[in-house]
């Protein structure tokens, strides 16, 4: 299952798309999508829009996962998060994907162990989770451990689902 994930931003956007095989990951590709300061918001939304569109006409992803909003002390920059991350969960579904949330603390006690974990080592994990990435921004990082996430959560539930079907 090809899995697409998406870490929000106005002015950058991670992307990473991972295939979860099992319980075996194979890294596929991660970017960020950046957006024009010099745009006002729609024209920015605009960018993000198409941005994700093309990653998902590329690289076929068969569901996407998207980061929840944090609260920020600024509620205009929560705002304009919030702008953002409507574009992730839109485009996916758009596409016909389903796609899921999860917090930053759910992402990153999935891959490190613990809710608290800080950047570099959800990027440690990250690299040890998906041998052969070559990560292109800390944004691309966090859409690929969003990404992972997903897959466990996903495996987790196929678990789940077939101890129930037994």
């Amino acid at each position: 299952m090809r899995l697409l994930g998406l870490d929000p931003g106005l002015r950058r956007t991670g992307w990473g798309v991972i295939d979860a095989l099992g319980d075996r990951l194979r890294y596929v590709g991660d970017g960020a999508i950046h957006s024009d300061s010099n745009l006002d918001t729609a024209g920015r939304l605009m960018q993000l829009f198409t941005g994700i569109a093309a990653v998902i006409r590329e690289h076929r992803p068969d569901g996407a996962a998207v980061e929840e909003t944090f609260l920020n002390k600024n509620p205009a920059t929560t705002l304009k998060l919030g702008l953002a991350r409507a574009v992730a969960l839109l485009v996916p579904a758009q596409a016909g994907l389903r796609v899921a949330e999860y917090s930053a603390k759910t992402v990153k006690k999935s891959l490190v162990g613990t809710g608290g974990a800080d950047k570099t080592q959800v990027q440690m994990m990250v690299r040890a989770l998906l041998p052969g990435v070559d990560l292109h921004s800390a944004d691309s990082a966090d859409a690929l451990a969003v990404a992972i996430c997903h897959a466990h959560h996903g495996a987790t539930e196929r678990l789940w689902a077939a101890g129930r079907a037994s």
